[in-house]
């Protein structure tokens, strides 16, 4: 199994005077066995198998692309697309109505309606918790054309238009790729397509946006923007209070050749530089060119682990999708034994983004502080990390799966110690108890929120984990 990091979260809670026992919420083979609690606590009788499921968590996966079309009437998409199967969608926005070289009048800012447009499209994957890599262009339905750009000042004023709507969705948009020049907003062959013209986008989205990762198309354009060359990113860090700390790659070249298709000079050397960047961002793309051998299953998941891939187009390049649906995960592949017999799709779409598994839950109560504190120990199993904190509670439920208790805790970032204490206002009983890590609050709803991949313990009512079982007496 690939270890990416091990992880102790402390949440501490309690009490009032209670006596303490646990009591098992599943009973455990030896094959459930968690690592062995150092301490005095007592481990939770809770599943630390790691689930083959699908996960539909936030942030990550195969995406649909939506393509959406804005006119001076505002945006016209197809809301179908969205449904409850997919978590991200990638929003490919056709503004090229807006640019001279296609309306054949002049160019012109968006309009209001367009802008009303775009907050109404991500307020519905809002409310439905989906989530979307946003990206315009100026090629007219996205079908390849090259020098349909506006002049620099009208793309830049452009920018400086949708980024307050963006901003306005920090949970929903997973990340803007910049876009806007080139066929497909794929930031190649116009005439456009330079130094001199893309150092200015990327400037204006990261200074007009908040905390929102920015993804140019390749590292060469992170390099023109640092004022540095590939001969200069040997062990080069960008230290987290820069603007180019949120500066990453979207790959529309993946695995499609030894450069993927001109992304990399030095395929090796950038890797390790750009993973110091995916680290903390997403980085996805497509996959492309069938004859390549670098989408062999064998040969691309030491790369996925090392580049933190978070995400990939479900829909292109279609024959290599079918190729990892028919390709089974084995011994030649890696050590993760209960992926065996399942095929590469499964494989990879459960390894992109994060992946927590709970390796062990321990309970320990003291009598003199009438405190229990709670210690997980985490394991993240995903290429890629948790990229955006989650704010945390623990849920206290009895037996009829009523919550009686939420006590906030410290966010969780994927790697930090989280702790409190209180003082818990409960009947004697049993009672469940549940993390729950959640992006967003509305009202008394929590959006996005973060599943664990144990077997057996999501709640879906809840949504949170069940993480043990404590039966207090007076």
């Amino acid at each position: 199994m690939k270890i990416k990091k091990l992880l102790t979260a402390s949440v501490c809670a309690v009490a009032s005077a209670v006596i303490l026992s646990t009591a098992p919420c599943c009973a455990l083979s030896d094959s459930r066995k968690p690592e062995t609690d150092g301490g005095t606590g007592t481990v939770q009788n809770i599943s630390y198998t790691e689930s083959t499921d699908r996960i539909n968590n936030p942030d990550q996966g195969f995406y649909v692309p939506v393509y959406v079309k804005a006119t001076d009437a505002g945006l016209s998409y197809n809301k179908n697309v969205v449904t409850a199967s997919t978590q991200l969608y990638h929003l490919r926005i056709d503004i090229s109505e807006f640019s001279a070289a296609v309306n054949g009048t002049g160019d012109k800012p968006l309009t209001e309606e367009v802008l009303n447009g775009l907050d109404g499209l991500l307020s519905y994957l809002y409310e439905n918790e989906k989530n979307a890599a946003v990206r315009f262009a100026y090629d007219p339905g996205y079908n390849g054309s090259k020098d349909k750009e506006p002049e620099q000042q009208i793309i830049l004023r452009h920018i400086g238009q949708v980024c307050p709507v963006l901003n306005s969705y920090q949970t929903t948009v997973t990340a803007i790729e910049a876009g806007l020049i080139g066929p497909w907003g794929e930031m190649h062959s116009s005439a456009i397509a330079n130094a001199e013209h893309i150092t200015p986008v990327i400037e204006a989205f990261l200074t007009q946006t908040e905390s929102l990762p920015v993804l140019v198309r390749t590292p060469k354009m992170i390099y023109d923007y640092l004022g540095i060359t590939v001969n200069d990113i040997d062990g080069y860090q960008i230290g987290q209070t820069s603007d180019a700390y949120r500066l990453g790659i979207y790959n529309d070249g993946y695995l499609g050749s030894g450069n993927d298709l001109g992304t990399y000079t030095d395929r090796e050397r950038e890797i390790e530089f750009l993973s110091r960047q995916t680290a903390h961002l997403p980085y996805g793309g497509e996959v492309v060119t069938p004859s390549s051998t670098l989408h062999d299953i064998e040969n691309c998941l030491p790369e996925m682990f090392e580049i933190n891939l978070s995400y990939l187009n479900v829909q292109w390049n279609d024959t290599v999708i079918e190729k990892w649906r028919n390709t089974t995960y084995s011994a030649n592949c890696g050590d993760d034994e209960i992926y065996y017999g399942l095929s590469a799709f499964t494989y990879i779409e459960n390894r992109m983004g994060y992946r927590f598994l709970v390796t062990n839950s321990t309970f320990e109560y003291a009598d003199a502080q009438n405190k229990l504190t709670v210690n997980l120990t985490l394991n993240n199993l995903g290429f890629g990390n948790l990229n955006k904190s989650k704010r945390a509670e623990l849920l206290f439920a009895d037996g009829n799966g009523e919550v009686k208790f939420i006590k906030q805790v410290e966010n969780f970032t994927g790697a930090e110690s989280l702790s409190c204490s209180a003082e818990l206002d409960l009947e004697s009983g049993k009672y469940g108890v549940y993390l729950r890590l959640y992006g967003e609050k509305s009202e008394e709803e929590r959006r996005y929120c973060l599943q664990f991949a144990n077997e057996d313990i999501w709640n879906a009512q809840f949504k949170a984990n069940k993480i043990g079982e404590i039966n207090l007496q007076s």
